[in-house]
């Protein structure tokens, strides 16, 4: 095996519509446009369950006036959690400082390969300033303490796996690989693109093939009560961590914040127009 079985993913008509609906609504009851909304967790990484929920993520802005105010608003929108629907987004302004400091989930929901809303004068510019603001070292801070969490919780005993963790400490480490094989280059969101880019063993590929084909046949909290043989995918996950532990972190050197304000105050300026010319 040389590569994974490619991604393909879908979501139903039926499903989207309702995803779409609860956007327009969130920008009428708030009075906000959003500039993008996209789908951000397993169905966008490459390894769904059954039963996986839908977690929509979006970013949005307010009209001129919200920004005049004495008092700081709030600058999170989140809906209700239920059976199948996550949505929450981030205020722009909100977005834009995590931007500058090289916030790596940011940069994954510009480049999630399922869109729900994607306004291109406002989020392609967006997508454009959050790659050159990316650093490897926050970046590598990041997946290091998320893989290293999920990998603790996955294996909690020998007798059985949850394989929902497991691939949450998987995408993480295949980041962290990508930073060190391809330090130039933004990681993909999704596990099987990962794995492309990388050089990685035939018996590393084949291990994470029987697990992305059981992962998608388990539902999320069912465990894996018959171990796979993941030797060689355990090695370089740990291994992987260590490098990421160990290796030289430059100081990380925020992007001059001169073209994020530039960016701001432009989409600022047209917000009160802009949802209705879209």
């Amino acid at each position: 095996m040389t590569t994974l079985t490619p991604f393909k993913p879908s979501i139903s008509e039926s499903m989207r519509a309702r995803i779409t609906e609860q956007l327009h609504l969130i920008e009428s009851k708030h009075d906000v446009t959003i500039l993008f909304a996209i789908e951000s967790g397993s169905r966008a990484w490459g390894f769904p369950s059954p039963d996986s929920d839908y977690d929509v993520r979006f970013v949005y802005m307010h009209k001129l006036d919200w920004y005049l105010s004495l008092e700081t608003g709030r600058d999170v929108i989140e809906l209700p959690i239920d059976d199948e629907l996550d949505i929450s987004g981030w205020e722009v302004r909100k977005a834009l400082n995590l931007m500058l400091r090289s916030n790596p989930v940011l940069l994954e929901w510009l480049h999630s390969p399922i869109k729900y809303i994607w306004r291109e004068q406002l989020a392609d510019p967006l997508r454009g300033l959050a790659e050159d603001a990316a650093s490897q070292t926050p970046c590598i801070h990041h997946y290091l303490n998320l893989g290293v969490r999920y990998w603790e919780k996955a294996n909690a005993t020998e007798q059985r796996m949850n394989l929902k963790r497991f691939f949450y400490s998987l995408r993480p480490a295949l980041a962290l690989l990508w930073f060190k094989q391809n330090p130039d280059r933004t990681p993909p969101m999704n596990v099987q693109e990962l794995a492309a880019g990388l050089s990685v063993s035939s018996e590393v590929l084949a291990e994470m093939e029987d697990l992305i084909r059981a992962k998608t046949q388990l539902k999320e909290k069912q465990h894996l009560e018959a171990l796979p043989n993941i030797a060689q995918l355990k090695a370089l996950m740990l291994n992987t961590f260590d490098w990421a532990q160990s290796t030289d972190k430059p100081r990380h050197v925020p992007m001059t914040t001169a073209r994020a304000e530039e960016f701001f105050r432009e989409i600022i300026k047209q917000s009160d127009r802009v949802r209705v010319e879209i």
